[in-house]
């Protein structure tokens, strides 16, 4: 009876170690970018998203949650959820955003607008890559999947980065 508890308590131990640490993406504000910037310039990945969207949230479930992606973001970006609904005032480069109503219960964040808007229209999701000095480098439309993420992560630090 000893050797079966031992074999369990042994092959307990053993699953708990092999299993991988997964990595938690950090997450940033706009405010916390700003002065991170100053002393760590980095590009900016923002996703832009809606809680009724669910490609947004198949993004967020499938392509956030990969490690590979999480790693590439960790290291290489700093990283920003911004919900194109949310009624909260975002401050960012001396300029306050506001939400705007377009209707009865709808309506689009500013700051949204500004970053994902093409003629004034918003599709989601939106992942826009900011470089170091917030200047939109790429804005892509739809949903994209771990592996094209990576892709277009690497692709961006070859083609566009200097640091």
């Amino acid at each position: 009876m000893r050797k079966y508890i031992a074999f369990i308590i042994l092959f307990i131990c053993f699953t708990t170690q092999s299993q991988e640490e997964k990595e938690e993406l950090k997450v940033y504000s706009f405010n916390e970018i700003e002065k991170l910037n100053k002393q760590i310039p980095k590009p900016i990945v923002v996703f832009i998203h809606t809680d009724w969207c669910k490609y947004c949230f198949a993004m967020k479930k499938n392509t956030f949650n990969n490690n590979e992606v999480i790693k590439a973001l960790n290291d290489k970006f700093y990283f920003v959820f911004l919900n194109a609904e949310s009624k909260k005032d975002i401050t960012f480069l001396n300029h306050t955003f506001k939400y705007k109503p377009t209707g009865n219960n709808t309506g689009v964040h500013q700051l949204a607008n500004e970053l994902a808007g093409i003629k004034n229209r918003i599709s989601y999701p939106t992942t826009t890559i900011l470089n170091s000095k917030f200047e939109i480098d790429i804005l892509k439309n739809g949903y994209i999947n771990s592996k094209k993420m990576l892709f277009i992560l690497k692709k961006y630090n070859t083609t566009y980065s200097n640091f």
